[in-house]
């Protein structure tokens, strides 16, 4: 796991600066395995959102620079897309951007109350903590103790 960890870093800092100078931010970068095939998969976003030709644009960009210094060793498929309603928070910035959101958070063990699984508004963050407030009551978590933690969009709520 380490050593996909670190290629995703070497690819984020590699590829970074070209997609900021297209006007986009880079919201994660992650290199895995499915099947038998391999993905470095470059999220982005903007203030104007993403559709399909801002990652056209951007995958046509940083696909010659990955050629070029070639950082993964083995076969791989890049996939550039938008982080999406539902997106993902790892970074202690993702937490930042979606103070108001509601969030799921799903924890690697159980907390002290016994629960491993919560949902709630995201009402602050500080770097390495963030606070949601659930059932009236507001809760602090680690984010390294976060397994998964990712907005939450009400489908029902559409009509």
């Amino acid at each position: 796991m380490a050593k996909t960890a670190n290629i995703a870093s070497v690819a984020e800092k590699l590829i970074t600066p070209c997609i900021e100078e297209l006007g986009y931010e880079v919201w994660d970068v992650e290199f895995v395995k499915e099947g038998s095939g391999w993905f470095l998969r470059v999220t982005i976003d903007s203030d104007d959102g993403i559709d399909i030709d801002d990652c056209e644009k951007v995958s046509r960009a940083i696909s010659p620079l990955l050629d070029e210094v070639d950082p993964i060793e083995q076969n791989y498929t890049l996939e550039v897309s938008s982080p999406g309603l539902e997106r993902t928070l790892r970074k202690p910035e993702h937490f930042e951007s979606c103070i108001g959101e509601e969030i799921e958070v799903r924890l690697y063990s159980p907390d002290e109350s016994g629960s491993k699984a919560y949902k709630g508004k995201l009402v602050s963050s500080d770097g390495d903590n963030f606070t949601i407030e659930t059932d009236g009551a507001e809760k602090t978590f680690e984010i390294s103790k976060v397994a998964k933690a990712n907005v939450f969009f009400d489908f029902t709520d559409i009509e």
